[in-house]
C-alpha cells in the first residue's frame, strides 16, 4: 500500500502510455511468442532449492491485537455489474475501487498441517491479476469508438517470475457510460518483452527483447522489433559493443518515437569496458599480439579491471545511462555524442519538428551529474526512489544518417537554468509548451521525497533553442494545505500522452493524503482539480487519455483493481476544471476469484480516521508540521468500524497489526495489496499510520520529521494506537507491528521505547543502527538528513566524525534494545545495498544474546524490496503464520 517511495523505502511505480491500434496489437501478440518455512511454530515446508537451503537462521515470537472497519464488498460483481461507490463520514464500502501495487508469490506443497491452509489462501490471493498499463487509440472501426489494449500481470511462482499478458476491449461510444464494450475472448501472454512502446499515431509498435532470452547475466544482444498492422516491419540487433542493457526501470527509462515515426531515441547502459587479459602468452612476450589472440589462448583468463561506481540499490553494475537513436529505415543505431561523461541521461523525448530547412531536430533529456552538488560529495549517491538528486533538462541535436553530430561539435544545452531539479518532460499537443515536474523542495532540503512543483517552458516556434527560454512555475509547492483542500503535487510519473482535447489540460496521478487521485491541471491558469470521485476514499491511477475520455484503474484495500472510463459532463472547452466527471466500469466478465477469496473480500471493511494531535509531544522542528491531526487507514476482516453500537462484545474485536510505511517520506494509501488482503483474510485488522513526514499532506508536515526520526514518528504511531483502543477498535493485549525499511526502523524503535504496547514485531530489511549503516549504505545522505534535519546539507561527510556517529547511534533503535521484551521476525535481503542485511543481523544477535526469541529468514538473491515472487510469497506466508501464532494462538 506504499507509494511515492523514496530514501530508505522500497517499492516502485510505473505509468501507462497510449498504444497502437487494436488490430495491430492482436496480430503482434499472436505472432510473438517453496521454499520452506522453518523454525518452531512455522510448520511449513516446501521442497527448497539449493540456494534456499542456506537462508534460514531461526525461531519465533508472541501475540498481537485486534482491529476493524466499515465497508462491505461483493467480489463476484466486481467485473460484471459493480454498483456505484459511496462514502459516508470517511467510512467506506468495499465497492469503492482503488489501485495498488501488490507483492509476491511462492510455492504450495507443505509437509505439515500448520501453514498449509495459509499457503493455499495466499496462493489464491496471488492468482488475482494486476492491471499494469493500458494504451488507447481511435478505433479503425470508426464511429468514434476506442480500442484499448490492457497489459495485466500475474505471478508465476514456479518460474519465480511475473507473467505478463494483454487483452483488448473495444468501446463503441467512449463518450457515454461505456455499458457497451467488447472484450477479446482470451488474453495473450507476451513473453520476453522488456518494453512495449506504441508510436504516437498508433500505427507502429516497438517491442524490446533480449535476443537470447535465456541469458540472464552479462552482456546480451538487444533486439528492437518494429511492428506494423499485421506484420513485423523491422528487426534491429544491437551488439554489446554498441551499448549494454536498455533501461526499463521507470526512472532513467526513456523511449521516444520521432515525429515522423522513422527514428526511436532511447536510453541504454554504456558498453562495458574491456577487462584485462592474463596468460602464458602475455608472460612470455610481455604483451600479446592482439586482444583477440590473448582471449582465445587456452591458458589466458580475464581479470577484474578497475572498480567503477554505479547508481546503487537495484542499479548494481549500471554506471552511466547514455542516449542512442535507432533508424528504422537503415537499421543503424547511433550514440548521441557530445554529452559530458559525468552526466547520466534519462527520460528522453523528441522536441517538436522545426520548420523545414531551419533549426536542427532536438532531443530533450534529463541529466544527472555523477556527484551530488547539494551534499558536496564527489561520489554517486543511490538513485532508486531518491528524488533529491540534482538534475536538469537539456537539449541536444539529434544525429541523422547524413549528419555526424560528433564531428559537428554539438553539445547539450541546459534549459532549466538555476532550477535544481527538473524531471519528466512533456510537450503540449501544439508543441508550444514544455512542462516538467521539479523536486526542488527535495533537492534543497535533502529529504529523499518532497512536494513537487509543475513548471513550463515556452518552446520556440522556429525551433531555435537557447539557454534563456521563458520559464514559469505553473503549480507551486503547497506548504500548509487547507483542511480537505489540495495538498500539493506528489507524482512520480506522467503518461506519454496526458492531454485532454483542449490542449492545455494535463492529467496525472498524485497522492492526496491517504488516497491516490487523478488531477487535472490547466497549464495556462495553474488551476488544479481532482477529477476522480469525491464520494469515495478508494484510490485511482491514470492509464490513458483518448480525446476527452479517460481510462483509469481503481482499487481499495477490500477490492482488487478495476478498469474505469471517465467522461467530462461539461461542454466547456476547459475540460477538467471544476466540472463533474462521470465514471463507468469496464468489467472483465470472465475473471473469477476462488470462493475463499470472494468470501474474505466480501466481509472486509475500511475507513480513514483522523487522530487528534493535541497530546503529541512538541518537536524541535522549525515547522512543526500538521498541528491538528494525522490520518490512519483502518482495515477490518469483517463489518467492524469506529461507529460500533454500544454494548459490542470485546471478543468481537479482531487483533490488530500496525502497518508502517517506509521512506519515511512515503505514504500508505487506500489501494489494494494482495499480501495485506491475505493478512486481513487471516482475521487481522490492519492499522496503516500516516505519521507526520508522510507525503500527501503538504510540505510543512513532511519537513517536520527531518531531525526528529525515532521521536516524532514514534509518538504519532503510539497516539494512533491509543486512538483505536479508545474507539473500541483494538484491545491492548492484541496488537502487533509490521514495517519495512524506515517502517522497520519505526518497528524496532516501538518495541524498545514502548515494550509493553505490542505483543510482537515483524521487520523487513529494517534500519536498526544508523552509526553502522552510514558506512555501507548507498544513501549515507539519508542518515544525515533524518538525524541532523536542516543542518544535514552542511554537516554531511563521507568520513563521519565521532560526534556524528554518536548522534546516529542515539537516533537508532539499537539505543533502546535493552528494553525490548517481545519475540521478533526478521526478513532480510542479502543483496540489499540500501539497508544491508548486516544492519538487521547486528540487532538480531544482540536480541538473542539477551535470550529473546528471534526468527530470521535471509533471501540470498533479494534486494531491499524482497520482491522476487517466491521470496515475497515466503515472506508474507511467514508473516501471516507468525502473527497467527502470537495474536490468535497466544504464542503456542
Amino acid at each position: 500500500m506504499e507509494v511515492g517511495k523514496c530514501g530508505a523505502c522500497a517499492g516502485a511505480s510505473g505509468g501507462g502510455i497510449r498504444s497502437a491500434c487494436l488490430g495491430q496489437c492482436l496480430n503482434l501478440v499472436r505472432a510473438s511468442s517453496f521454499r520452506r518455512l522453518s523454525g518452531p511454530g512455522s510448520g511449513l515446508a516446501v521442497s527448497p532449492s539449493p540456494s534456499q537451503l542456506c537462508r534460514r537462521l531461526s525461531l519465533a515470537a508472541r501475540p498481537l491485537l485486534p482491529r476493524r472497519s466499515h465497508s462491505s464488498f461483493s467480489p463476484t460483481s466486481l467485473f460484471s455489474s459493480l454498483p456505484r461507490s459511496f462514502c459516508r463520514k470517511r467510512v467506506v464500502s468495499a465497492m469503492d475501487q482503488s489501485s495498488e501495487k501488490s507483492a509476491a508469490s511462492g510455492t504450495a506443497a507443505t509437509t505439515e498441517v500448520t501453514g498449509a491452509k495459509e499457503a493455499e489462501l495466499l496462493q489464491a490471493f496471488y492468482g488475482i491479476p494486476s492491471i499494469d498499463k493500458a494504451w488507447t487509440s481511435s478505433s479503425r472501426r470508426g464511429s468514434g469508438g476506442v480500442d484499448v489494449v490492457v497489459a495485466m500481470s500475474s505471478v508465476n511462482l514456479h518460474a519465480n517470475a511475473k507473467r505478463t499478458f494483454i487483452s483488448t476491449v473495444y468501446i463503441p461510444d467512449a463518450s457515454g457510460n461505456a455499458e457497451d464494450y467488447h472484450w477479446s475472448p482470451f488474453p495473450f501472454e507476451l513473453g520476453g518483452a522488456l518494453l512495449i512502446v506504441p508510436s504516437p499515431s498508433g500505427t507502429k509498435l516497438l517491442i524490446v527483447r533480449k535476443a537470447d532470452p535465456v541469458a540472464k547475466e552479462g552482456a546480451a544482444v538487444i533486439k528492437l522489433e518494429i511492428w506494423g498492422p499485421g506484420q513485423l516491419l523491422k528487426e534491429l540487433f544491437v551488439a554489446p559493443s554498441v551499448h549494454g542493457s536498455l533501461y526499463a526501470d521507470g526512472w532513467f527509462e526513456g523511449v521516444s518515437w520521432s515525429n515522423d515515426e522513422e527514428s526511436i531515441a532511447y536510453v541504454a547502459e554504456e558498453p562495458s569496458p574491456p577487462l584485462p587479459v592474463y596468460g602464458q602468452s602475455l608472460f612470455a612476450t610481455g604483451q600479446s599480439s592482439s586482444r583477440s589472440e590473448a582471449e582465445s589462448d587456452a591458458s589466458s583468463w580475464k581479470g577484474q579491471g578497475d572498480w567503477m561506481e554505479d547508481w546503487g540499490e537495484s542499479y548494481t553494475g549500471k554506471r552511466r545511462p547514455m542516449l542512442f537513436v535507432a533508424s528504422i529505415n537503415s537499421g543503424g543505431v547511433q550514440r548521441v555524442e557530445g554529452i559530458p561523461k559525468d552526466i547520466s541521461v534519462g527520460q528522453v523525448v523528441w522536441a517538436p519538428a522545426p520548420p523545414p530547412g531551419e533549426a536542427a531536430q532536438q532531443l530533450i533529456f534529463v541529466g544527472w551529474p555523477s556527484y551530488a552538488t547539494n551534499f558536496s560529495t564527489a561520489r554517486k549517491l543511490g538513485m532508486k526512489y531518491c528524488y533529491n538528486r540534482p538534475c536538469a533538462l537539456y537539449a541536444i541535436e539529434a544525429p541523422t544518417e547524413s549528419r555526424d553530430v560528433a564531428q559537428a561539435g554539438v553539445y547539450p544545452m541546459k534549459l532549466t537554468g538555476e532550477v535544481s531539479s527538473a524531471v519528466i518532460p512533456r510537450f503540449s499537443p501544439d508543441g508550444k509548451q514544455l512542462v516538467f515536474l521539479s523536486a526542488k523542495a527535495a533537492v534543497d532540503s535533502g529529504a529523499h521525497c518532497a512536494t513537487n512543483s509543475l513548471n513550463a517552458i515556452d518552446w520556440p516556434t522556429d525551433g531555435v533553442v537557447t539557454t534563456d527560454l521563458p520559464m514559469r512555475e505553473v503549480v507551486p509547492v503547497v506548504m500548509n494545505p487547507h483542511e480537505d483542500g489540495f495538498p500539493g503535487l506528489y507524482a512520480s510519473n506522467i503518461i506519454a500522452q496526458p492531454w485532454l482535447s483542449d490542449g492545455s489540460t494535463l492529467l496525472f496521478t498524485s497522492a492526496w493524503r491517504s488516497m491516490q487521485v487523478i488531477l487535472a491541471v490547466n497549464i495556462e491558469s495553474g488551476a488544479v482539480t481532482r477529477i476522480t470521485p469525491h464520494d469515495t476514499i478508494a484510490s485511482w491511477s491514470l492509464l490513458g487519455v483518448q480525446d476527452d475520455a479517460v481510462l483509469a484503474v481503481s482499487s481499495s484495500p477490500a477490492s482488487p483493481p478495476c478498469l474505469k472510463l471517465g467522461n467530462n459532463l461539461s461542454d466547456s472547452t476547459n475540460t477538467g476544471l471544476g466540472k463533474e466527471w462521470n465514471w463507468s466500469n469496464i468489467n472483465i466478465p470472465s475473471l473469477k476469484f476462488p470462493v475463499k477469496v470472494e468470501t474474505a473480500l466480501a466481509s472486509m471493511t475500511y475507513e480513514v480516521l483522523q487522530v487528534p494531535l493535541e497530546h503529541a509531544e512538541p518537536t524541535n522542528s522549525e515547522s512543526g508540521g500538521s498541528k491538528s491531526s494525522i490520518e490512519v487507514i483502518y482495515v477490518s476482516p469483517r463489518i467492524f468500524h469506529s461507529k460500533q453500537p454500544q454494548g459490542a462484545k470485546k471478543s468481537d474485536v479482531p487483533p490488530v497489526i500496525v502497518v508502517l510505511h517506509g521512506g519515511p517520506h512515503s505514504v500508505s494509501q487506500t489501494t489494494y495489496s494482495r499480501p495485506l488482503a491475505f493478512l486481513s483474510a487471516l482475521g487481522f485488522s490492519l492499522l496503516h499510520v500516516n505519521y507526520r513526514g508522510s507525503i500527501g499532506y503538504g510540505e510543512e508536515a513532511l519537513q517536520s520529521l527531518r531531525g526528529n526520526v525515532g521521536r516524532q514518528d514514534v509518538d504519532d504511531v503510539l497516539l494512533a494506537v491509543e486512538h483505536v483502543i479508545s474507539e473500541g477498535l483494538a484491545e491492548r493485549q492484541k496488537i502487533g507491528v509490521l514495517g519495512g525499511s524506515h517502517g522497520g526502523f519505526l518497528t524496532s524503535h516501538l518495541i524498545g521505547q514502548a515494550p509493553d504496547a505490542f505483543v510482537t514485531g515483524v521487520l523487513r530489511n529494517p534500519v536498526c543502527n544508523l552509526s553502522s549503516m552510514i558506512g555501507v549504505t548507498d544513501i549515507p545522505d539519508w542518515c544525515y538528513v533524518e538525524t541532523f534535519g536542516k543542518d544535514a546539507l552542511s554537516a554531511y561527510s563521507d568520513a563521519p566524525s565521532i560526534t556524528d556517529l554518536s548522534m546516529f547511534y542515539k537516533a537508532s533503535p539499537i539505543a533502546h534494545l535493552s528494553k525490548v521484551k517481545v519475540p521478533t521476525l526478521f526478513l532480510l535481503g542479502a543483496q540489499d545495498r540500501r539497508v544491508p542485511a548486516s544492519n538487521g543481523l547486528q540487532y538480531v544477535q544482540a536480541l538473542r544474546a539477551r535470550g529473546l526469541e528471534v526468527k530470521v529468514i535471509v533471501f540470498p538473491e533479494d534486494m531491499h524490496a524482497i520482491d522476487r515472487p517466491q521470496s515475497e510469497f515466503e515472506s508474507f506466508l511467514n508473516i501471516g503464520t507468525w502473527f497467527k501464532r502470537f495474536l490468535l494462538n497466544g504464542g503456542a
